[in-house]
């Protein structure tokens, strides 16, 4: 699998030495049924990326191979010297790339053993608004809705999202749902898409105005008369103080830059038994929180919360929903709040740690974390330096701490690391994984490890209990022993997985949580027997209060065009399993008009992109369904986050990666070196 739908794959080992010879897809699945994509068969079968195969450590300022025991006294060494000073000093940065037993005992050593608050599973990066969106909304990080549901929603409202790119056997559904007679396809997002291009209808409102669009879209719904008075009465709260805060329909468009003829449009959708998808175009806002909240409003309003409709946020990496339910990143295994003190307990107990090491709050979040300059940090399957916003500032950062990389593969991050640990990847690694709506499968190794590479979980469990003593039993756990005693943690909870265990998932595959024992498994979320249940203090919905705000970055006169980033087919994260070891070309793609505005700065159809922050030159890619007055990068490639704005929703600390301030230079023009302000 390669990113979140969860795929079942099926590898075929080398018959001699390591690798896999053959990918397809696995027709036993019961998430996949054999369909898979060209990028996850290439990426497993044949990677372009550099991979790592030896320890390496710094010496005389050079990246040197060593062996295994070097490199872990090393990092151990450096790690052991900054906690002792600060356990916060420490920084810890985990992945949706990581099996869930690698990322459940990242969390353990980050929380109960470092005791820090500065740990976070790459999902503050991605997922953060739509998790938190849930949570306010209906008590619990659970989407309430299945991949089941999309043959029987009348219409699909993909928002900010493009699956037909990040998503593709997610979105071969939504296509053939939309093959029925009277089903629809409804994109909004102010870039014409590649999901655009296969949808009866394209709604473009102005880049970072999707909060205002969809707060003209409820107004209109209320002003005609739509409203599903008994489901809002029956099962929610809140909408009252809602509509006492919703704008005039008619204003909220021209903010979001919309015809009328458009939100009504979206308002007759809603009419329908319909599934909003929403994606990162939504969440990496500062508003994202807001903005997910009036998504599921509109759900709430017309009472399209039940099998068939509902809000659906399309996570990216493959297993970011399995390090949101058991990373101890934004909350204890199993959805335990992190700030309850009996919860605490409990998990302090498990792990056999003084309650009070645990950290009392989730931490700033990624871009927080580096902001505050840590004199460590420890990166899992992550490459901070491509991947954050203000990477300029985020390299600065890292090459005045000890850098501990742990990866599969050569990235932006392992060039100034101190101590760089081979780690084994999908195909060769043993566990469990967790997709978007809730399923947990089974992953295998079906190849040897080269000797100098060792699996996630043997080498955090190593590290762990050298720091740690006593925190694992072994320095080598078992992968099903960890699951375990993760799904023991989740008993009870609204995320139960205690009914699910590796002889299961032998068996069948696959099963959705919650299953709180071994016959059961969850299907739509909070809906039953028509009768609506939320783990939230009133047992109702909550119905949010959000207006548009004004974007952290607009244009002015000296940067007048608007930068957006977006995900690219061949690509996916930072892109280092699929650009090889050199990144090639930046493409960015502009409108015609746009590149005709400024023909007098182009030489060899190349222009210097440049905002507040740094400047990146381009080769251009005429392109008329981008918006005049923006330029569209792909997020994989390294230079593009020089340029994107750190600024973070005050909710979920999520940044702001899609729209800020750009302007276009000369190629040739002699630029000052990039740098954060």
């Amino acid at each position: 699998m390669r990113c979140a739908v969860g795929c079942g794959h099926m590898h075929q080992g080398a018959d001699e030495g390591y690798g896999i010879d053959a990918v397809r897809g696995d027709a036993a699945h019961p998430v996949s049924q054999g369909l898979a994509c060209a990028r996850g068969l290439r990426e497993s079968k044949a990677p372009d990326g550099e991979w790592l195969t030896r320890p390496m450590v710094r010496s005389d300022g050079e990246l040197r191979q060593t062996q295994w025991d070097v490199a872990l006294a090393r990092a151990v060494e450096g790690l052991q010297a900054v906690h002792q000073q600060d356990p916060d000093s420490v920084a810890v940065l985990g992945s949706g790339q990581q099996t869930n037993e690698a990322a459940y005992a990242l969390g353990k050593v980050a929380r109960g053993g470092f005791g820090t608050t500065n740990y976070d599973a790459n999902t503050t990066l991605c997922m953060a608004s739509a998790v938190t969106a849930y949570y306010q909304a209906f008590g619990s990080d659970a989407p309430p809705c299945t991949y089941a549901d999309i043959s029987d929603a009348d219409r699909h409202v993909v928002w900010g999202a493009n699956p037909a790119v990040a998503h593709p056997v997610m979105f071969r559904w939504i296509q053939q749902s939309a093959d029925e007679d009277g089903v629809e396809i409804i994109v909004v997002d102010p870039v014409r898409s590649e999901t655009a291009e296969n949808s009866e209808h394209h709604v473009a409102p102005d880049p970072g105005k999707d909060l205002a669009l969809a707060r003209a879209v409820l107004a209109r719904i209320v002003e005609t008369g739509r409203v599903d008075r008994e489901f809002v009465a029956e099962a929610t709260a809140g909408f009252e103080d809602l509509l006492a805060t919703l704008p005039d329909a008619t204003d909220a468009a021209a903010e979001a830059g919309v015809e009328m003829a458009e939100v009504d449009l979206l308002a007759d959708a809603m009419d329908q038994q319909a599934l909003i998808y929403w994606g990162m175009g939504i969440n990496q806002h500062v508003q994202g929180t807001e903005t997910a909240r009036a998504l599921i409003d509109l759900t709430l309003a017309t009472g399209n919360l039940r099998p068939g409709g509902g809000p659906f946020s399309l996570t990216g990496q493959a297993n970011s929903m399995g390090t949101r339910i058991c990373s101890s990143k934004g909350s204890w295994p199993g959805q335990r709040a992190f700030e309850d003190p009996d919860h605490r307990r409990l998990v302090a107990d498990h792990w056999d740690v003084p309650v009070d090491r645990l950290p009392d709050d989730t931490g700033p979040g990624p871009v927080g974390m580096l902001e505050g300059e840590p004199d460590a940090v420890w990166a899992v399957a992550t490459n901070p330096v491509a991947g954050m916003p203000e990477a300029d500032s985020v390299r600065e950062t890292l090459e005045d701490a000890f850098v501990v990389v742990q990866d599969a593969f050569h990235t932006e991050t392992t060039e100034i690391a101190d101590v760089v640990l081979p780690a084994a990847t999908w195909g060769e690694s043993d566990g469990t994984t967790t997709n978007m709506e809730r399923t947990i499968s089974r992953v295998r190794s079906a190849t040897d490890l080269p000797s100098g590479v060792r699996p996630d979980l043997d080498i955090i469990a190593t590290i762990g209990s050298r720091l740690f003593p006593g925190l694992f039993e072994r320095t080598s756990p078992d992968p099903s022993a960890v699951f375990d005693e993760f799904t023991a943690l989740t008993e009870g909870t609204v995320a139960d997985c205690s009914g699910i265990t590796y002889e299961r998932l032998d068996d069948i595959h696959a099963v959705r949580w919650p299953a709180p024992d071994e016959d059961s498994a969850g299907g739509y979320r909070y809906y039953d027997d028509e009768s609506w249940s939320f783990p939230t203090p009133s047992g109702r919905a909550q119905f949010s209060t959000g207006r548009q705000g004004s974007l952290p970055e607009p244009t002015d006169d000296d940067y007048p065009l608007t930068l957006t980033t977006a995900r690219e087919a061949d690509g996916y994260n930072t892109g280092v399993r699929s650009r090889g070891g050199e990144a090639g070309p930046l493409v960015a793609r502009i409108h015609p008009e746009t590149v005709a505005e400024h023909s007098g700065l182009v030489t060899d159809d190349r222009l210097t992109v440049e905002t507040r922050r740094g400047s990146a030159t381009v080769d251009i890619d005429r392109d008329e369904g981008v918006p005049r007055g923006m330029v569209w990068l792909p997020i994989h490639h390294p230079a593009t986050n020089r340029l994107t704005l750190s600024d973070r929703d005050p909710q979920s600390d999520e940044p702001n990666f899609k729209q800020c301030a750009a302007r276009l230079v000369a190629a040739e023009a002699e630029l000052p070196p990039a740098t954060a302000d």
